[in-house]
């Protein structure tokens, strides 16, 4: 098994559809394909995404009645609708050819999200894995997928240990390329005043490079083709993909 890197790529700003595009060229085109790569970003005004097999009339059910069009975005995961206005958005990338890559889908869920949870406890947020789920609602799955993702803790996410709050979700895709794991921190939850978000950043990031039995290393932002870029960015932000379902 090849010795892994994971790359570290430059934050960058983007609206909801730049962001995604960008995610997913970064599991279809990465140019070092036995690296992983991890980016933190942010985004350029208000933007929601929302997993890619929702129904975009349930999805706008959830959204502020002067939402603007351009602002929402279909994720090419799954998941639920995400709020991104006050969160800490990242992803990351693992190709094929590596353990972790193999893992279940929930087992990789649950380590992706420990050491999140461990970079909070860093910091002093009681930050733990939610490990069981309560009894379900009348009508409702025990721990199933929340339709708004930071309305209901699911299986695995990251709560807060005092209040039960949620403070962390993601979704993933996997294809012949490898996993795409995107992921969302509801920083009002953690006390967002109080926190070093780039301590916390340099600490998760270690700790994922110790799970992946990696070697984090600091890289320049990667030289895509600019024209699949925008056309990418151009399919993510039509009528045709927002409005699949």
């Amino acid at each position: 098994m090849a010795t892994m890197t994971l790359e570290v790529l430059p934050t960058r700003t983007g609206g909801a559809a730049e962001n995604m595009a960008t995610d997913f060229l970064l599991l279809q085109r990465y140019p070092r394909a036995e690296a992983a790569r991890f980016r933190h970003y942010g985004w350029r005004g208000p933007a929601w995404t929302f997993g890619y097999s929702q129904k975009i009339a349930f999805v706008r059910t959830q959204l502020p009645a002067d939402t603007n069009p351009n602002e929402i975005c279909r994720r090419a995961t799954g998941g639920g609708v995400v709020d991104h206005r006050e969160d800490w958005t990242y992803a990351l990338v693992i190709p094929r050819g590596f353990a972790f890559e193999e893992l279940r889908a929930t087992e990789s869920y649950r380590r992706v999200h420990e050491c999140l949870a461990t970079a909070l406890r860093a910091q002093g947020v009681p930050a733990v894995v939610k490990t069981h789920c309560e009894p379900p609602a009348e009508g409702e799955l025990a721990c199933g997928p929340a339709g708004v993702c930071f309305q209901r803790a699911e299986l695995y996410d990251v709560v807060h240990g005092d209040t039960g709050e949620k403070i962390a979700g993601a979704a993933q895709k996997r294809n012949k390329r490898g996993l795409l794991f995107q992921g969302s921190l509801w920083r009002p939850v953690v006390g967002a005043a109080a926190m070093d978000w780039d301590l916390f950043g340099a600490t998760f990031v270690a700790a994922l490079a110790t799970e992946l039995g990696a070697t984090a290393e600091e890289k320049p932002w990667p030289e895509f083709n600019e024209e699949e870029l925008s056309g990418l960015v151009e399919q993510y932000s039509s009528s045709e993909w927002v409005e699949y379902r």
